[in-house]
């Protein structure tokens, strides 16, 4: 409670002390103005006019505003409509509308300032319908046409919800009024197309500007980039260079999601040689956003040295590197970051969270994930969401923990979303638990009915126990819904182009030498003890058949292609749009023994880095699918045969740990682009 005795009535009649107060205490301010001695100390108008103001602006909550509403109407007057507008915007910030609405209709003097800061109030707390009754009731009741700044309100307003044929109707108003010369509504309306997936609309818009500025060419990039078009994102920021408008911090943040979407790492490196020559290496924002599409292409090394250079890295910043190495497989380091950040003063949110589990579940931590999904909200004061739970289902169930992860979802506060369902479902594939399997589908079923991946789960869960029938019955279901499987693909950069290989494919220009390769490449692992694992092609044909078409995966023959054209010295990394097999797991593990190389595969789920034939996952996901699948045909240990120098002295394989204090320059994949610029 603010005790009002401390403020003397020298302090009441001082200006500066009541700025100094309006910064550091709102509700002071409003307590201020609301006692009698504070009036008598004012009984110059401008100064109570001034400081009515300062009050307004600093309320805190509708409760505060109606009080100082109240002693408005006995102290002061707002007959000139200003103090009403402000009164207005307030109601109307606090979400309040319908008393921004009711005080708007009593107020005896309203123009357009007054309309616009009735309409620019509730367009922000998502009102479309409000905000074009009030624009109607502007020009047809009242007789004002609106400016650019109404009309800037109200497509904001229709952009929020999309709400597109509102807005085609405002961008007919705006041109009939001849308002499109105005930059800042063209700018609204592209961002209102854009959002909406319009594309032509946004390319007319720009043409017809006269000049494009800087949020122009912003809006085009990252319009572009949401709806797919990555390349013609590209082609407009160098359209922009060309134009000479200088990029600024918006522009970068654009250009960077058009690199992830692309997924081309020597155009991400041009990118952030681009933002040190222009002087936005130190903007936080950007160089996060640097450091988090670094990650999401499969280099770490070089994420890690982005972060180093953070003098003091922000929430943001520390969660971007926590989440790197979470889905890098790097469970320990994720949890000792967290550790660093807790330490160095920074409060984590339900963001850090959600990445420190997913870390622990990916990298098997049961004991971590446990602590820190309960100490979440007692000592972080983080209540756990949906995220959260599923993180903990997901770890719970990949450890074979199925009871508790089923009575983890029975006691949560909220109903499962698919994501829960999902991750208790893919735990019940790995350890073969058909009936409870059968009930997660069926929730599944009717919370995504269009999405083929639950059939294709539940169809392969039946394929691995051998009941072929209940499998060919799920795909005739999937057949009669027009449900299509999709297909795995694996992709490979090489010089400045992505190729595309999918199982058994002879479609690229150097299959012959990508065959023959592959070919040289399994005949050596099979010599160092690697024996195929064809438990996972799911389908009744013979053994011969099924290490044919095993043989022939996307991942080998993405590999094969990239040691043929990838020096030596630089990493094999690989993109794959489905988890990856445990065969094509075990055989890169071996192919990364023997052929002396780093291969880097991201599937739907996480990054794997293989070097010397030790996984960074630790193995952790494959083992859970050895043991589930309770595979009778070969010994399990054949599987993990690797040399003994790869082995502890208790047999189990050893797992790769990322280097802590790398020195900069001596990174596996070569030197960060700002160390060469």
């Amino acid at each position: 409670m603010i005790r009002l005795r401390s403020c003397s009535l020298s302090l009441l009649n001082c200006p500066f002390h009541f700025r100094t107060h309006q910064i550091q205490n709102p509700r002071c301010i409003y307590k201020l103005f609301t006692q009698k001695a504070f009036h008598n100390a004012h009984s110059n108008p401008e100064n109570l006019l001034s400081a009515l103001i300062s009050a307004i602006r600093s309320c805190p909550s509708v409760s505060y505003c109606r009080a100082i509403h109240a002693c408005v109407i006995k102290s002061y007057s707002y007959s000139d409509g200003f103090i009403g507008d402000q009164l207005v915007s307030c109601y109307a910030k606090m979400g309040s509308a319908e008393d921004a609405l009711n005080l708007f209709d009593e107020m005896p003097k309203r123009d357009l300032v007054s309309w616009n800061s009735l309409i620019s109030g509730i367009w922000r707390r998502g009102y479309v319908e409000k905000c074009l009754n009030a624009l109607f009731r502007m020009r047809f009741e009242v007789g004002i046409e609106p400016n650019e700044v109404t009309l800037i309100s109200v497509v904001s307003a229709c952009a929020s919800r999309g709400a597109v044929d509102e807005g085609m109707h405002i961008h007919g108003l705006a041109l009939k009024l001849g308002l499109l010369w105005e930059p800042k509504l063209v700018n609204s309306l592209i961002n209102l197309y854009g959002k909406l997936g319009y594309l032509d609309a946004v390319c007319r818009l720009v043409e017809t500007m006269p000049m494009q500025n800087v949020v122009s060419w912003n809006l085009m990039i990252a319009i572009y980039a949401q709806n797919g078009s990555a390349a013609e994102g590209l082609n407009c920021f160098h359209l922009m260079r060309r134009a000479g408008v200088y990029p600024d911090d918006g522009t970068v943040v654009s250009l960077l999601q058009v690199c992830e979407n692309l997924g081309l790492g020597k155009l991400a490196e041009g990118v952030h040689g681009v933002i040190i020559k222009s002087g936005l290496s130190a903007n936080v924002r950007v160089a996060t956003g640097v450091l988090d599409l670094y990650a999401k292409l499969g280099r770490l090394d070089y994420s890690l040295e982005v972060f180093k250079e953070f003098i003091n890295p922000d929430k943001v910043a520390w969660t971007a590197m926590l989440a790197g190495y979470a889905t890098h497989g790097y469970g320990q380091e994720a949890v000792e970051i967290f550790e660093n950040m807790v330490r160095k003063g920074v409060q984590p949110d339900h963001v850090t969270f959600t990445h420190l589990l997913s870390a622990c579940s990916h990298s098997g931590l049961i004991k971590e994930g446990r602590n820190y999904f309960n100490i979440m909200s007692e000592v972080y004061g983080v209540e756990p969401r949906l995220d959260h739970y599923s993180c903990m289902v997901d770890l719970l169930g990949r450890s074979g923990l199925l009871n508790d992860a089923y009575e983890l979802m029975k006691q949560m506060p909220m109903e499962p979303n698919s994501g829960i369902w999902g991750a208790i479902f893919g735990a019940c594939r790995m350890y073969g638990n058909i009936e409870l399997g059968k009930e997660v589908a069926e929730r599944l079923f009717a919370l995504e009915p269009s999405d083929s991946r639950n059939y294709i789960m539940l169809s392969n869960m039946y394929s691995a126990a051998g009941l072929w029938r209940d499998a060919s019955q799920v795909r005739a279901v999937m057949k009669e819904k027009g449900l299509a499987r999709i297909p795995g693909c694996s992709f490979i950069e090489y010089r400045n182009k992505i190729h595309r290989f999918v199982v058994g494919d002879q479609s690229h220009p150097e299959s012959v030498r990508i065959y023959a390769k592959l070919e040289e490449v399994i005949g050596k692992i099979r010599k160092a003890g690697f024996v195929s694992q064809t438990e996972f092609i799911l389908h009744d044909v013979e053994e011969a058949v099924k290490e044919d078409m095993i043989s022939e995966h996307s991942e080998k023959l993405a590999i094969a292609f990239g040691l043929l054209v990838i020096n030596a010295g630089m990493p094999i990394i690989i993109t794959k749009n489905l988890r990856i097999c445990g065969d094509c797991h075990g055989a890169a593990k071996f192919i990364s023994l023997i052929e002396k190389r780093t291969i880097i595969i991201r599937d739907s789920k996480r990054f794997h880095h293989f070097t010397n034939g030790v996984c960074t996952c630790g193995d952790y996901c494959m083992l859970v699918q050895l043991f589930a699948s309770h595979v009778k045909s070969k010994p399990i240990i054949k599987y993990w045969q690797l040399p003994r120098d790869l082995t502890s002295a208790s047999g189990e394989p050893q797992r790769q740990s990322f280097p802590k204090n790398a020195e900069a320059g001596n990174l596996v994949a070569g030197s960060c682009p700002h160390r060469l610029l």
